[in-house]
Formats: C-alpha cells, structure tokens, sequence
C-alpha cells in the first residue's frame, strides 16, 4: 500500500474524529443545559450518529486489511489488544462514575476491540466477507440477529443499566467492518480516498491527517477536556 493512500485514510479518519468532537459538543452543551436538543429522537441528530460511527467502522475496516497484508502483523494484534482493552475499560470506569446509571459498558471503543479480533478470520477471505455484511444487514432488518436476549442474560450477573450513554451492537455494526476489509481487498477504497476531500496537499487535510493518527488517544482525552471546561464554567459562574 502506498504512503499517500494511507495519508489518504488518516485524512478520512481526521474528518471523523472532527465530526465526533463536535457531536460531543453539543451533547455536552445539552448535558449542562445550555443548548436544548433531543439526541436520542431527533432524526438530525440519530442520522449525524449513523454517519459518524459508519465512518469510523469504515476506516477500521480499511486499517485492518492493510496493516494485515499480505500477513496478520501479532504483534499489531497485541498492541491493540493491550491499548483498546485499556481504553475500553477506562471509558467503562469513568462513565461509571460520571453516568451510574447509565455507563458505558459495550461502546465504540468495546465494539472496535471485538470486531478487530474477529474480522481476522476475513482477511483472506473478501468474498465471504462481502456476503456476511449483506447477510448481517437483511438479518437485523428481520430481527434474526437480535442480540438483546443476552443482554438480559448479562443484565443481573454484571449490574448493566437499563439504559447506557453509548452503545454499538455487534450486529448490525459489524457489517461495516466487513464492508471496508473487502473494499481495500477489491481496490475499491480508492474511489473514497482518491475523492479531493481527502486530498493529501491540502493544508487543513494536514491536520486532519495528524487527527486520523492519533483517533485513540483524541477519543479518550477529548470528552474530559470538554466535561472539565464546562465544569469549571459552571463553577465560575456560580461564584461571579
């Protein structure tokens, strides 16, 4: 895989780390009240989430046949496996004493870890990971691929809420994965990052790239940046 091309998929994973930053901004502004929006029923928004969290998958997607080729790299799988576990458990813990009633216990973060594992079984196999993607699709639109009988099962052993600040089903999330191996499998990722907005030689597409590079560390640090702020706004303004 050449260097632009994976220039290419940073800039593509830049765009979305800046769309998420701002999806969480507002939602911070909604937590503390100084917006009113309904995140979880307002079709702007559930498509805003749709289109941010598919771009994601995309781009893992992507990342993993090629950091994958033409052999899987274990020592990647262990890296990842190391910084995602203790990412995911981070944002488990944190959630858990912000939201307590509604922690994080299987976000965006637990969904890529999994999905990364599995998605190894595809890597040589583009075809059948093209036909499972369909496959999971109509399955969840027929209700075949519900999963939420284990979620009742796990509801009582493990104390999970109700009703949880972020959640990524493995179906029919995993599709998407599946999705974007295949594309760079078959070269058709390239109709993506050959689009200008992922042009390389654009000056903000730079900083974009820096962003796509760094999407772990900007995801894990960027909600306690925004949560202190508006914090300690508020307490500004409680003592002016």
């Amino acid at each position: 895989m050449q260097t632009n091309r994976l220039v290419e998929l940073d800039i593509f994973k830049g765009w979305a780390i800046v769309l998420m930053v701002l999806f969480h901004l507002c939602y911070d502004l909604n937590y503390f009240k100084y917006i009113h929006i309904d995140l979880h029923h307002d079709s702007f928004w559930i498509f805003a989430r749709y289109v941010i969290v598919t771009m994601f998958l995309l781009g893992v997607g992507m990342s993993l046949t090629i950091a994958h080729t033409p052999t899987i790299q274990w020592h990647k799988v262990r890296k990842r496996i190391f910084l995602l576990g203790g990412a995911s458990l981070l944002i488990s813990l944190v959630t858990y004493v912000v939201f307590p009633h509604s922690w994080v216990y299987f976000g965006i973060l637990h969904f890529i870890l999994v999905a990364s594992l599995l998605g190894l079984l595809f890597l040589k196999h583009p075809a059948l990971s093209l036909f499972s993607a369909v496959g999971i699709l109509i399955g969840t639109k027929m209700g075949w691929l519900d999963m939420h009988w284990l979620f009742l099962y796990l509801q009582g052993p493990l104390h999970l809420p109700k009703y949880t600040e972020d959640f990524v089903p493995l179906f029919p999330w995993f599709a998407v994965i599946l999705i974007g191996m295949a594309s760079v499998a078959y070269g058709y990722h390239k109709t993506i990052l050959q689009n200008r907005l992922f042009k390389p030689t654009l000056i903000h597409n730079k900083i974009l790239a820096t962003l796509g590079r760094n999407a772990l560390l900007i995801y894990v640090v960027h909600q306690a940046v925004l949560f202190g702020f508006f914090y300690l706004l508020e307490y500004v303004i409680k003592i002016v």
